[in-house]
């Protein structure tokens, strides 16, 4: 069944590359409605004038994530990364004056961040082992769930 599971990784892993770098050519090349968007957020951030910076720490980002989730050997750090890029975008779409549909398409681009979402907590599911040995290696206190019952 881990072997399945392992193996079940791979399309969410190339979905999650897939969603990031296809909206890459929109960040990275200032299209119109990329810059209106993360407009908005630096305005409601109070980040006035600082809508390209970050465009493009979001675009680096994502770019990282996707390299890193596509490589098994670096998935689980991928998928840690995608993950919470993605709880950005979903908290900016719905906390944020830019809301659910922000491009009037009947919310594509949200619902294309909670697949993603979705698929990061899928390949940290399926990776969770590894995790709880990372965390407990690095992380002073972090005891196993098995442990803590």
């Amino acid at each position: 069944m881990h072997r399945i599971h392992r193996l079940l990784t791979w399309p969410a892993a190339l979905f999650i590359a897939f969603i990031f770098l296809w909206y890459e050519q929109y960040k990275l090349t200032g299209n119109q409605g990329s810059v209106e968007l993360f407009t908005i957020l630096s305005d409601w951030l109070y980040l006035d004038g600082y809508e390209k910076p970050f465009r493009l720490t979001v675009a680096t980002a994502e770019i990282i994530a996707s390299v890193l989730v596509v490589i098994p050997v670096t998935r689980m750090f991928g998928a840690l990364l995608s993950l919470g890029i993605i709880s950005g975008a979903i908290f900016f779409h719905v906390a944020s004056p830019l809301g659910i549909d922000p491009y009037n398409d009947g919310g594509t681009l949200f619902k294309e961040a909670c697949a993603v979402w979705v698929s990061s907590v899928f390949i940290l599911a399926s990776y969770r082992a590894e995790l709880i040995a990372l965390a407990q290696r690095w992380l002073p206190g972090a005891r196993s769930p098995a442990a803590t019952a």
